[in-house]
């Protein structure tokens, strides 16, 4: 039993010892827990347990002065390899290095997925955890490794988490249970949403055998028959966008981020249905990100594309995985730093933003505003809606 690195015990304490040193710390010390020995053999058996260890090399003991003059104060590690034979006990680096070995041994994996797991392996060995997996945990830590690779290799795609997870690891539950350290696996060599669950991440990237339904707003037909106007908006599966048309040209495609925004916009700004608006859903999911080329390739590159989001890291992210989608121009709505600086507030938490190839976008600046370490972020909601402009 230890009480603030005091101890009761000698072998808790030795232990203890190279579990600090382990975890970094030259030259760690305990201390006896006089008032915690049951009786006075407990002490002497302390006591003379220490003095082998001493013995051995691997520490030594630090007597007290004054009123408690020869009374052991502190025992001090001097040498770790000493004591480690002393104790019968295998370093964990080394440990870790062959828990390391068969995590990874046969395994045919992405380069940034290896070195990821290394990271893991270099936690272990100063006696931490990676992800909430300790060196116990080596197994899960190779199941989570398979299935961020089959995830790379697009194995996921229209599977639900546990049928998905079972067909690469025979285990149906096995992603619910390392959904994070997965997602940080795969994040090494996709981009991510910033700030997302780890089920929203996923469902971006296709792991969700049901998409949600696209809501659209203006004025269009589906299979051929005209959407009443009286409709606000329509949902359909995002599998059904090949089945919209149009009589006439949407002035715009503008897709919002929030829920709110979106029904604001309809209400507020384009009464008319002069435009095509879309809600999205929050992060777009991969049947979304399908549909939205779908439109695309239905209209001529005259009718602008719009994106509308909150101004922070997911909403350039969720701007950037849209324009790929499309594979044309796509324009930011009532997102710029000049909004964020006169409306936003200060970041709560720094987010790493990873800038990828916005080289040409024009989300760009955005992007770039927010890497500054006084930027401001800014919800959508705070600014009342109006009809896109590419001026």
């Amino acid at each position: 039993m230890a009480r603030g690195r005091k101890f009761t015990h000698a072998r808790d304490l030795l232990h203890d010892l190279l579990d600090r040193y382990e975890q970094g710390v030259a030259q760690p010390v305990g201390y006896p827990d006089y008032f915690g020995f049951a009786d006075v053999n407990a002490g002497d058996t302390f006591s003379r347990s220490i003095e082998a260890a001493e013995h051995s090399g691997g520490v030594v003991r630090v007597q007290d002065t004054g009123r408690r003059r020869g009374e052991l104060k502190l025992v001090r590690l001097i040498d770790a390899p000493l004591l480690y034979k002393h104790l019968g006990r295998t370093a964990s680096r080394q440990t870790a290095s062959a828990a390391g070995d068969e995590m990874l041994s046969g395994l045919v994996i992405h380069p940034a997925i290896r070195e990821t797991a290394l990271l893991a392996i270099e936690a272990w060995s100063r006696n931490r955890k990676w992800s909430y997996l300790g060196i116990e945990d080596a197994v899960s830590m190779r199941n989570a490794v398979r299935l961020a690779q089959a995830i790379i290799e697009q194995q996921h795609l229209d599977l639900d988490y546990r049928t998905f997870s079972r067909r690469i690891v025979a285990d149906s539950k096995a992603l619910e249970r390392l959904e994070g350290a997965v997602l940080q696996l795969v994040g090494a060599v996709l981009d991510l949403p910033p700030a997302s669950s780890p089920r929203a991440a996923f469902a971006a990237l296709g792991l969700e055998r049901f998409s949600p339904p696209l809501l659209l707003s203006g004025r269009f037909l589906l299979d051929g028959v005209s959407v009443a106007p009286s409709l606000s908006y329509l949902g359909i599966a995002p599998s059904a966008m090949m089945t919209v048309s149009f009589d006439r040209r949407p002035d715009y495609v503008l897709t919002i981020e929030n829920f709110a925004s979106f029904n604001r916009h309809l209400l507020e700004a384009d009464v008319d249905r002069l435009g095509l608006t879309l809600y999205v859903g929050g992060y777009p999911s991969l049947a979304a990100q399908k549909a939205l080329a779908e439109l695309a390739a239905k209209l001529p590159e005259t009718v602008p594309f719009f994106h509308w989001s909150d101004i922070d890291p997911d909403g350039t992210w969720i701007f950037r995985t849209i324009e790929r989608a499309l594979g044309r121009q796509l324009w930011p709505h009532l997102m710029s730093r000049h909004l964020a600086e006169t409306f936003g507030e200060a970041m709560t938490s720094r987010i790493k933003l990873r800038k990828g190839n916005v080289a040409g976008s024009m989300i760009a600046d955005l992007v770039d505003y927010l890497t500054q370490p006084d930027a401001k972020i800014m919800e959508q909601e705070q600014i009342d809606p109006k009809i896109p402009n590419r001026s």
